[in-house]
């Protein structure tokens, strides 16, 4: 049996059908949600032409908060890293002793 679920998903006033997993359903609206905020919120404070225009400043905006995670994450892990080897270190010269 198929569980796929038929929704209709409205983005900068078109509506889009899909048949997603009910698992993806709510990020999928909440997706669509932050993107229509973000749509209005460019279009309050910039002068726009069209949709397009807009469009491609929230594919730029969300592209740009993916890629600073990557980099955080990245960051991050590089961080925990360099403590382990400190503390491997220290617990090597303890055990030594």
């Amino acid at each position: 049996m198929d569980d796929k679920l038929k929704i209709k998903i409205s983005i900068a006033d078109r509506v889009y059908p899909l048949t997603v997993d009910p698992a993806q359903e709510e990020g999928l609206r909440s997706a669509s949600r932050k993107i229509d905020t973000m749509i209005k919120q460019f279009e309050e404070n910039y002068a726009v032409r069209d949709k397009q225009d807009v469009l491609a400043m929230c594919a730029l905006q969300f592209a740009a908060q993916t890629e600073q995670k990557q980099i955080n994450t990245s960051a991050e892990i590089e961080e925990a890293e360099e403590r382990l080897k400190k503390m491997d270190i220290r617990l090597s010269e303890m055990l030594s002793k």
